[in-house]
């Protein structure tokens, strides 16, 4: 169940990315949002290469250690990010009311949640 839960909160990330293109996410970033609107699109864009190079490196590592350790940052970054979205909702350049965009964010973060609920469990195993 665990596997399930991580290649779907991968995926629900990922197509996050995706529809965060679309709505121009680089506006709300502290970074991106004081360089000029090309510029920004274009580092938004580019900086997911090496974002996801790592991120598909590290949580399927050849050490089991890393590779778990990994896999629950991501898991605990899904439900964090849902809290970030909900924060921000309120601004006026977030532009992620669609229900599609919410099903992304709450799907990962579901999906987070719930993995790292197994994790806890499987720990607290005798």
């Amino acid at each position: 169940m665990k596997p399930l839960l991580f290649y779907l909160g991968l995926g629900f990330i990922s197509t996050h990315e995706l529809d965060a293109v679309t709505q121009h996410e680089w506006r709300l970033l502290y970074v991106l949002r004081g360089l000029a609107e090309p510029l920004a699109e274009q580092l938004f864009v580019s900086l997911h290469v090496p974002l996801f190079a790592v991120l598909v490196w590290i949580t399927h590592h050849p050490v089991p250690r890393w590779r778990e350790s990994a896999r629950l940052v991501l898991m605990a970054f899904l439900v964090i990010h849902v809290s970030l979205h909900w924060r921000l909702s309120g601004h006026p350049l977030y532009t992620f009311h669609s229900p599609l965009s919410w099903a992304l964010i709450l799907g990962g973060g579901f999906c987070g949640l719930l993995y790292l609920s197994l994790s806890l469990r499987e720990r607290l195993k005798p």
